[in-house]
């Protein structure tokens, strides 16, 4: 029997909002967990950008990754800590070529989910390379846009393989308008992508670990409205398909928080962008719904903390291959994907887990919302957003979205 301390790390770039919410979280659960004989105690930390010494010991047992997709030093850090050191870590870093759609794409195409029709075309520009001549004198084939977009069919959308956050982003209607955009996509890798008409539900789809929140989505919204203030608003069987699209491709690729965007039409679901593992997290566009994702980020945390969860190191595709194969109807294949999906994500023992130990975690999240420090961590996220005259309106917005969020979601025993 010892006491023993469980540190959890966040590797932070341009957050603000959420992290001193999950910090202010953990201080205030103040858990000491009976576990296997001994007593379970959290410290969080923020990781620094410095030099390390490739033996130097890991103090961390998980680490909330924000940088791996970017930031060259931290991802560098963090695979020599999983290899050596035994660190979990959300995501895995060795799904980032996953992290560019093509990969995504290909392989959700490959297990049979219904993915709009998708082409890749070379840039339009290139940079230059003492290689980059040759190669295309001898190996570059003329094409006509306009053939690949008949066969392809309009309306489309162009969109860097491995872009996000919308940027680059263009509908295309009709052949003229994909010339013009293709002229305009200089030294990106682009793809096309038939649009899908006629959907009557865009859902983003937040997962964390085994965790999914449904947030009905509206992208032609400004960034403040996009997520709209709604629940229950799926019947059980399409909430039933999503949740087993998101658990799937997430653990597919290795990622504890993603998000998977689907339309619906007459179909069915349709997943479109679902490369999102650094998903959006900020409460200037989560508002109503970001209670629930840094609440799911401390259970997801502590969780993988408290048991030591090993690392999935290698993807291990073979296992959803191998059904893919099988002559399923789609809705069996996929649940039998997703079976696949609840395991590596250790549902069952999570949701025991959260039972047993995180009871009052729920209250804890509830009452630290309608705290200054709450207030703060928003002001604070708006003022690093928004023109300074309209901090204050800004503010009371997400403030009075924050604390509807707590009207509709009080507490069992509270009133």
């Amino acid at each position: 029997m010892a006491d023993v301390t469980r540190r959890i790390g966040l590797s932070l770039g341009a957050d603000l909002c959420w992290p001193v919410c999950f910090e202010e979280i953990v201080k205030r659960c103040d858990y000491q967990l009976r576990l296997d004989g001994d007593t379970i105690r959290f410290e969080v930390e923020r990781l620094t950008i410095e030099p390390f010494d490739l033996s130097q010991p890991c103090r961390y047992d998980v680490v909330v990754d924000r940088l791996t997709h970017w930031y060259h030093l931290s991802r560098e850090w963090i695979k020599k800590a999983v290899i050596q050191d035994g660190l979990y870590v959300f995501n895995n870093p060795w799904s980032l070529q996953s992290m560019e759609k093509q990969t995504t794409y290909c392989a959700m195409m490959r297990l049979g989910l219904p993915i709009p029709a998708t082409w890749l075309v070379p840039p339009k520009e290139y940079e230059p390379s003492a290689d980059l001549n040759p190669t295309l004198t001898r190996y570059a084939r003329m094409f006509d846009l306009g053939e690949v977009g008949a066969k392809l069919g309009y309306p489309m959308y162009m969109k860097p393989y491995d872009g996000g956050g919308w940027v680059g982003v263009s509908r295309i209607e009709n052949e003229d308008a994909l010339r013009a955009a293709y002229e305009q996509s200089g030294k990106h890798v682009m793809h096309l992508q038939r649009a899908v008409e006629g959907f009557t539900s865009f859902v983003r789809c937040v997962g964390v670990g085994p965790q999914i929140r449904f947030v009905s989505y509206d992208p032609g919204a400004p960034l403040h409205d996009r997520y709209r203030i709604a629940e229950d608003f799926l019947s059980a069987d399409d909430a039933s398909v999503l949740e087993d699209v998101t658990l799937v491709i997430n653990a597919f690729f290795g990622w504890d928080f993603n998000s998977c965007e689907a339309l619906k039409d007459d179909t069915g679901w349709r997943p479109i962008d679902f490369a999102n593992p650094c998903p959006d997290s900020q409460v200037t566009s989560l508002h109503w719904h970001f209670p629930w994702l840094v609440s799911a980020i401390v259970r997801w945390a502590l969780y993988c903390a408290a048991r030591r969860r090993p690392m999935r190191m290698n993807l291990e595709w073979k296992p959803f291959f191998d059904i893919a194969e099988r002559d399923l109807p789609y809705r069996e294949r996929l649940a039998a994907y997703a079976d696949i999906a609840r395991e590596r994500f250790s549902k069952d023992d999570f949701e025991d887990f959260c039972a047993c130990y995180l009871g009052d975690l729920d209250q804890i999240v509830w009452d630290f919302f309608a705290s200054d420090a709450a207030r703060c961590a928003i002001r604070d996220k708006v003022a690093a957003l928004y023109p300074t005259e309209e901090v204050d309106g800004f503010t009371e917005v997400f403030w009075s979205r924050v604390q509807q969020w707590r009207q509709d979601h009080v507490p069992v025993g509270r009133t």
